[in-house]
């Protein structure tokens, strides 16, 4: 098992980890628009938010040593269903013609009263750094 950590994506601000490779698949954590290296910076709007979480969850993915074609699975976590139809158009642009398995479930709020998170399953080589 290895623990990918990247400045690249925000630090863990708990107790877990940004990724566990175990097994060639990497196993993000739930990350939400939290800026790298300014987490107190707060991104207002659902559209900036989600572009942050899907570049966030992307840069681990590439830090445990996959890449956007990679990605096995993701669930989403969005606040309301309105915002589905602006998040699928981003999460379309960002994996281009891969089409990961998906979930995205509305809930009612979100830690720090943020409007998405986001989680992944990705395969990756066991060596990568």
């Amino acid at each position: 098992m290895r623990i990918v950590e990247t400045a690249d994506a925000p630090a863990a601000r708990g107790h877990y980890s940004q990724a566990v490779v175990h097994g060639g698949v990497a196993y993000v954590a739930g990350q939400l628009p939290l800026v790298p290296g300014d987490p107190e910076r707060r991104l207002e709007g659902f559209e900036a938010q989600a572009r942050q979480v899907i570049s966030n969850v992307l840069a681990i993915v590439r830090a445990a040593g996959g890449s956007p074609a990679t990605v096995l699975r993701t669930t989403v976590y969005i606040t309301d269903v309105a915002h589905w139809p602006v998040f699928n158009r981003l999460y379309a642009e960002a994996l281009g013609s891969h089409r990961p398995a998906r979930t995205v479930v509305p809930v009612g709020a979100l830690h720090y009263g943020y409007l998405v998170e986001m989680d992944a399953v990705a395969a990756v080589e066991d060596g990568a750094p």
